[in-house]
């Protein structure tokens, strides 16, 4: 059998995966909270964890693995959405809006993770299908001394958790310095957090021994993952950007609760995502969305094996010239794999990927496959996500041939540096351009490659 190593979060090394029932190898991943359209950035860890998913399956079987990613459908975000669309007309009550945006945003999610190649996982709990559970969990938590009710909340008492903060490294008081704490009279500890907390009758509420309320953020992921995959199980994973606190808090509160489980044995954390070398933020102007990308014309087999080119704790830049090269060198593979047989996965792709999840690695390898007969290149391709049973329809393999294009706009650019008139060069590479066609000119010659809504009509008469 194949030996995974991974780098486990928790002990900061990296070690020989061994899952605690190889019949049953169990996963957790933070999934979105539904709100809006999901961002470039929250993209990364699905495809990520959606790799390692794979990895699991084709060693383990896919019988024996079960992969849980959560919805967070009650929040203060969905609340404040649902409530400016009903200030701004809605019919309905707020509740019912609330209900009508999350059905939405899951939709949107879906088609947007399915357009990237991810398969979705086992299991897909949605938080508000787990209240009881959770009910049930701070009951424990209260009865165990670890948690007490002040002013209608329930709070965490995190000193009542002397191992708190050893999967981010910080002390309390370095968590405190670097945490937006929230401060309330009713706290204990500046530290302590919310379990449950109080509903207003306009909001969505659940009855509980504490009065109507609702969950705090991160005994949902607890409760759920305690449901669906027992005290103790293998993989959890995410952004880095939730190691603390909501991991800190998910492992202090269910390993309170259940002492007898470990909780998560290992733990995986993606780096988070830049654009062109800069934090995605809308002050900036680079903030967009996967679905901006797919309609921009920008296929979903290229995003992913942009993401795949970077390993998953290395912070990954998305510039266009990345984009630009992914797609050249799919529609290159495609072609190739077109009419190859179907073949075996590669061995050395399955070895860089179970030597921590060295997704760069693996495209490194692909290029190999290519460049010897392309045998297994097809079957390869399929493994990681980035061709289905067909070529896609974006790529039209094996008829784009712009070599005649290309002739004649390095003839025009000749004849415009003897006769310092490039008006005849700027009117071909507009024509190319608005034909979905990239230009690379350089003093190597002219490079002419099919982009995103390459249209071969509009290229009649480019010559």
């Amino acid at each position: 059998m194949v030996e995974i190593r991974l780098t486990n979060s928790k002990t900061r090394r990296k070690e020989v995966f061994e899952p605690i029932d190889p019949s049953n190898v169990r996963m957790y991943v933070c999934g979105p909270t539904v709100y809006d359209r999901a961002h470039l950035g929250n993209a990364r860890p699905v495809v990520v964890f959606d790799m390692l998913n794979r990895l699991l399956r084709h060693v383990y079987g896919d019988d024996h693995v079960t992969y849980v990613r959560n919805f967070t459908d009650v929040d203060d975000k969905i609340n404040a959405t649902a409530l400016s669309r009903k200030e701004a007309g809605a019919t309905g009550t707020l509740e019912d809006l609330i209900a009508e945006r999350t059905e939405e945003t899951i939709g949107w999610y879906h088609a947007d993770m399915d357009a990237l190649g991810t398969l979705r996982p086992n299991h897909e709990p949605r938080a508000t299908g787990y209240i009881g559970q959770m009910v049930a969990m701070i009951e424990g938590l209260i009865a165990k001394g670890h948690a007490y009710e002040a002013e209608g909340h329930v709070l965490f008492s995190v000193g009542s958790y002397p191992e708190y903060g050893a999967l981010s490294g910080r002390s309390v008081e370095d968590m405190i310095a670097g945490a937006r704490v929230e401060v309330a009279p009713y706290k204990r500890d500046p530290m302590d957090f919310v379990l449950w907390k109080p509903s207003s009758d306009d909001l969505p509420g659940w009855d509980s021994p504490w009065g109507r309320g609702r969950p705090g953020w991160h005994i949902e992921c607890s409760a759920m993952a305690d449901e669906l995959l027992g005290a103790e199980f293998d993989i959890h994973g995410g952004g880095i950007d939730l190691q603390f606190p909501h991991h800190e808090n998910e492992i202090a509160q269910s390993c309170c609760a259940h002492p007898e489980g470990g909780f998560a044995r290992v733990w995986l954390h993606n780096e988070m995502l830049q654009v062109e070398g800069k934090k995605m933020s809308k002050s900036l102007g680079n903030f967009f969305t996967v679905r901006d990308l797919l309609d921009q014309g920008v296929p979903g087999e290229v995003i992913r094996f942009v993401f795949l080119g970077t390993h998953y704790r290395k912070p990954m830049d998305w510039t266009e010239k990345k984009r630009a090269e992914a797609e050249a060198t799919l529609r290159k593979w495609y072609d190739l794999a077109g009419g190859a047989p179907e073949g075996e996965v590669g061995g050395s792709v399955i070895a860089a990927l179970a030597d921590d999840l060295n997704t760069s690695q693996a495209i490194a390898e692909c290029h190999k496959l290519a460049a010897s007969d392309g045998s297994g290149l097809k079957a390869t391709l399929r493994f990681l996500g980035l061709m289905g049973d067909d070529v896609p329809d974006w790529v039209d393999s094996g008829t784009v041939d712009l070599s005649a294009q290309a002739e004649a706009l390095a003839a025009a650019r000749e004849e415009a540096m003897a006769s310092k008139d490039f008006s005849r060069v700027d009117a071909m590479k507009a024509d190319l351009v608005a034909a979905g066609v990239e230009v690379r000119m350089s003093k190597a010659g002219v490079e002419l490659v099919p982009g995103p809504g390459f249209d071969p009509s509009k290229l009649q008469g480019l010559t």
